[in-house]
């Protein structure tokens, strides 16, 4: 599957990891169900989607937290272009 194919998805396919799953809430304009994926997950990947997602709900202070637990730092760029790099990431 390509980006724009994502994109365009009606409904999630049932063998997306959580991240992408969130993704995809995400970009359907779900903020709450993308959260509700990543939100008890431990991992660096989960961490990274849920300081994406903070990030955008204007909690700066929390997405740098997220962003510390990813092992990352905060993107310069846009929250577009943020979601398209982490869909990318997590497509391959």
């Amino acid at each position: 599957m390509n980006f724009e194919e994502f994109k365009d998805l009606e409904k999630p396919d049932s063998a997306f990891s959580p991240e992408l799953l969130a993704l995809w809430y995400d970009g359907k304009g779900d903020w709450k169900s993308a959260h509700d994926q990543v939100d008890h997950l431990e991992t660096r990947s989960a961490a990274r989607v849920h300081a994406y997602l903070h990030r955008k709900e204007g909690d700066s202070w929390n997405a740098d937290y997220w962003y510390r637990r990813a092992g990352e730092k905060r993107p310069n760029g846009t929250l577009e272009e943020e979601w398209r790099d982490l869909v990318l990431r997590f497509l391959i």
